[in-house]
C-alpha cells in the first residue's frame, strides 16, 4: 500500500468520525431547543386562553409558578442528563472537542482536494469536437460542476430591444466530490482583469469571466474563443441551453498568501451545459429596456494546463 493510499484512508476515517461526533453535537443543540419548547408549553398551560402570547416575562412567571408541578420529573431528567453528559462543564468540553474535530475534518478535506488537483491522473481530458478542444500539449488537471445563474440585461437593439446585446454575466459555484461529499472549490463571476497576459485583448474590457479558487484565492480570467451549440455533441447534449465553450486564459493572479492553484491554467472548457439561455420573452420593445433576468444553469468546467 502506498503512502498516498494510507493518507486517503486516514482522511476517510477522520471525516467519518467527525461526522458521527457532529451528529452528537447536533443532538445536544436539539435538546436545548426542546427545553425551550417545553417551557413555552408550560407557559401556555398556565396562562390558559388559547392564543395567549408567551413573551419572556410571562414565560418566566409561568414557569416559576408551575415549577413545583414538574419538580420531581425534572429531578429524574437532570439526574439522567448528568449521568449521560457529566454536567455543564463536561458538555462544554465535549462541544469544544467536537468543534476542533470538525475543523480537522475540513482541513483534511482541503488537503485531499489539493492533492487530487495536483495529480494529473485524477482528471481525464474530455472527448470534444476539435473546435473546442485545447491545442495539443495541454491536459486537464481540474474539473468542477457549476451551479449558478446567467444574468441578462435588456438593452436597445436594431429590432427594438434584446437580452443578448451584451454577454451574460455568470455567477456560479463550482463543486467537486471528495469521498462522496460535494465540496466547493471555485467561485465563478465577472470581474476586471487586473493582471492581463499576452493573449488579453486591447483595450481590456471592463470585466472578464473569472474563476477564483476557494482554497487559496488564486484566480484566472478567460475569454471565449470557440463555441458549439448545445445539443450538437455528446459533450454538450442539452438542446436549448447555453453554448459549450473553449476559453483561453487572458490573465491570472496569485492568492493573497501566494497561492498558485489556478495560475497554471491555460484553457478552460465549459461542457454539459443545462439551462442558462436568455429568456424568450420580456425584452422586445424599447419599453422593456432596463429589465434584468437571472436564468439558472449548470455546467462542467474543465481546467487545462501545459503538459510538463
Amino acid at each position: 500500500m502506498t503512502s498516498g493510499q494510507v493518507n486517503l484512508r486516514s482522511h476517510r476515517v477522520l471525516i467519518s468520525l467527525s461526522k458521527s461526533l457532529l451528529s452528537i453535537l447536533s443532538y445536544t443543540a436539539a435538546a436545548d431547543i426542546l427545553v425551550v419548547h417545553r417551557e413555552e408549553a408550560i407557559c401556555r398551560e398556565a396562562l390558559g386562553p388559547k392564543g395567549a402570547v408567551c413573551e419572556s416575562d410571562s414565560l418566566r412567571d409561568a414557569v416559576r409558578l408551575h415549577r413545583s408541578k414538574y419538580k420531581e420529573k425534572e429531578k429524574v431528567n437532570n439526574h439522567w442528563d448528568n449521568k449521560r453528559w457529566g454536567g455543564t462543564a463536561t458538555q462544554r468540553i465535549l462541544r469544544g472537542t467536537l468543534a476542533a474535530l470538525a475543523a480537522l475534518a475540513v482541513c483534511s478535506m482541503a488537503y485531499s482536494r489539493t492533492k487530487a488537483q495536483d495529480n494529473k491522473e485524477e482528471v481525464r481530458s474530455p472527448i470534444t469536437p476539435a473546435v473546442i478542444t485545447p491545442p495539443a500539449g495541454n491536459s486537464a488537471f481540474l474539473v468542477g460542476h457549476a451551479v449558478g445563474t446567467q444574468g441578462y440585461v435588456c438593452l436597445p437593439a436594431s429590432t427594438g430591444a434584446s437580452w443578448t446585446v451584451n454577454g451574460a454575466r455568470p455567477e456560479a459555484t463550482l463543486f467537486t466530490r471528495i469521498f462522496g461529499e460535494a465540496v466547493q472549490i471555485i467561485t465563478h463571476f465577472l470581474s476586471p482583469n487586473t493582471n492581463p497576459n499576452g493573449f488579453a485583448p486591447t483595450p481590456i474590457p471592463f470585466g472578464n469571466v473569472t474563476w477564483q479558487s476557494s482554497h487559496d484565492s488564486s484566480k484566472v480570467w478567460g475569454q471565449p474563443i470557440h463555441a458549439i451549440t448545445a445539443g450538437s455533441d455528446p459533450s454538450c447534449p442539452n438542446a436549448g441551453s447555453i453554448t459549450c465553450l473553449l476559453l483561453q486564459v487572458i490573465g491570472s493572479e496569485q492568492g493573497p498568501d501566494g497561492g498558485k492553484l489556478l495560475t497554471k491554467t491555460t484553457f478552460i472548457q465549459r461542457l454539459n451545459t443545462n439551462g442558462g439561455s436568455a429568456p424568450a420573452t420580456g425584452c422586445v420593445v424599447p419599453g422593456d429596456v432596463g429589465k434584468q433576468a437571472l436564468v439558472p444553469y449548470t455546467a462542467d468546467y474543465f481546467f487545462f494546463r501545459a503538459e510538463e
